[in-house]
């Protein structure tokens, strides 16, 4: 599980740091790579924090900021069915390091491991830019056209701020068993777009733009809890 927490955390965060500095990344990236590792080293995860950084510099070079994907959502999937693997094979551990002990010490009650808030906060971090990153992929995979017709989707106000927020009230929602308060959240949603989608043209892109998208990023938000509520009961 700490495992699959450190890989989202790692891409998670490197998509964000891409999205917040724009001068000497690779100082920025550097940094925040030592610091992920002595952190994993403080949970007695080393390797997995090594490898997390891996995967995360990978990302980078196959999911750019700008223009199309050429690996398309294969990347997503993979990274998707690698923290599932790191949850299944190690779901819970019983010696969680240094930061895990001290975790154990001072949690007030019988508060969740140090593993499961770790598993949380990588989610929570990849559903804020990442989230934005695959749902991006996605409709240029869907709308940008075949025979490599790289032309923008249309647009829809506010989408790179209200697709975050909506992430992480499904995320946090689902994982709470608020399902009525979640349907209602999806639900206006779609109120709140009808007027922006009601002027669309005759062919209805960007009818077709929400939709993909909207399901995109659900389904992105289900997926990571659901690995959170597997993590839980696994361990």
């Amino acid at each position: 599980m700490i495992a699959a927490g450190l890989l989202l955390l790692a891409v998670g965060g490197v998509d964000l740091l891409r999205r917040m500095i724009h001068s000497r990344r690779w100082i920025v990236f550097s940094v925040a790579a030592v610091l992920l590792v002595v952190v994993s080293a403080g949970l007695d995860a080393v390797v997995a924090g090594v490898l997390a950084v891996a995967v995360a510099a990978i990302w980078t070079r196959v999911l750019p900021e700008t223009g199309a994907a050429r690996a398309g959502l294969w990347p997503v999937a993979l990274l998707g069915l690698a923290a599932a693997a790191c949850v299944v094979i190690a779901p819970g551990r019983a010696r969680p390091g240094l930061i895990g002990a001290a975790w154990s010490a001072y949690r007030p009650g019988e508060a969740v491991s140090i593993d499961v808030v770790l598993l949380v906060v990588g989610c929570l971090v990849f559903l804020l830019e990442s989230g934005n990153a695959v749902v991006r992929i996605a409709l240029r995979s869907e709308m940008g056209g075949a025979a490599g017709d790289e032309q923008s989707p249309p647009t829809l106000k506010g989408g790179r701020l209200i697709g975050p927020l909506e992430r992480i009230l499904v995320f946090v929602l689902t994982l709470a068993g608020a399902y009525t308060l979640l349907a209602a959240v999806l639900a206006a949603k779609g109120i709140v777009r009808f007027p922006e989608i009601s002027r669309d043209r005759d062919d209805g892109d960007r009818a077709e733009y929400f939709l993909i998208g909207s399901l995109v990023s659900w389904v992105t938000s289900l997926a990571a809890a659901f690995l959170v509520w597997w993590g839980v009961n696994a361990g």
